[in-house]
């Protein structure tokens, strides 16, 4: 098999508590045809100076959205494939490989499954939920895409954030089979607090307008955070861990409460 060259492409904003980390997994890979790519949005730490210390290629894009970051280091990048990263991800020894052995030859696009990182409560809550949209491709997102398709789609949609991720391979799995990877990015998310997931969820809420305007036919699948068939088809998980399966519930009915409410916004 061909060594095609693999480029990274990471959005970051005052990332020095992650940034090293990921850019460290990167250099461990067991695939070494890889180049990084950093678009900084006007960082005040030291998110720059740890990146071009760790041998990424730096590009300074301030004031922009995440889907106009990932197409401004898709356009600066030189390789066969592409991947979308962000800074709090650390990737397991053999991802890049997988990738390139699993899409060679018969996916244009791939799905990398991602595993929670974190002991504080709601990173268990957050992993409790993960694990059960693995396999579900309405759910899971591709991060893994051939160059000339991702260009050949117009890469992501700038006019979504948060949406974007669903929004592209969406549109790409109409034609090509999306496939998946076996190996597994670590999401790590010690630092999450509820606040934090819920003004998320309000900010994803206000975009989540302009996504259902676009594909309708997805708000059952993916609008519906209460009542998706995955908490139903894992119902075991909740019976064997009660105490974590309701606090899921009642996490997940805040996060629902606030992207409506933010959903609601965006007609105000």
């Amino acid at each position: 098999m061909k060594k095609d060259l693999v480029s990274i492409v990471i959005p970051a904003r005052n990332e020095e508590k992650n940034i090293g980390r990921l850019l460290d997994s990167i250099k461990k890979q067991s695939y070494k045809r890889i180049e990084t790519i950093v678009v900084d949005d006007g960082s005040s730490d030291k998110t720059i100076n740890i990146s071009k210390q760790k041998g990424a290629k730096v590009f300074q894009r301030a004031h922009l959205e995440r889907s106009a970051q990932r197409n401004f280091g898709a356009s600066k990048a030189k390789g066969k494939y592409l991947i979308f990263l962000d800074a709090d991800m650390e990737l397991t020894k053999k991802v890049v490989e997988d990738c390139v052995s699993t899409v060679f030859g018969k996916y244009k696009l791939l799905v990398i499954p991602e595993k929670t990182v974190g002991n504080n409560f709601i990173a268990r809550i957050r992993n409790f939920e993960r694990e059960m949209y693995m396999g579900d491709f309405s759910i899971e997102v591709a991060r893994f895409f051939e160059k000339k398709i991702f260009e050949e789609y117009g890469g992501y949609d700038l006019e979504l954030t948060g949406p974007e991720d669903y929004d592209l391979p969406y549109r790409i799995g109409k034609q090509y089979e999306i496939g998946r990877s076996g190996e597994y990015i670590l999401h790590h998310e010690e630092g999450v607090t509820l606040y934090r997931l819920l003004k998320k969820k309000y900010y994803y809420g206000r975009n989540g307008a302009k996504y259902a305007k676009k594909h309708p036919e997805l708000i059952a699948t993916q609008g519906n955070l209460l009542f998706r068939k995955a908490y139903f088809r894992n119902w075991k998980k909740f019976v064997n861990d009660p105490v974590l399966g309701f606090s899921f519930v009642i996490v997940r009915t805040l996060e629902a409460t606030w992207a409506v409410a933010g959903y609601l916004s965006s007609f105000i």
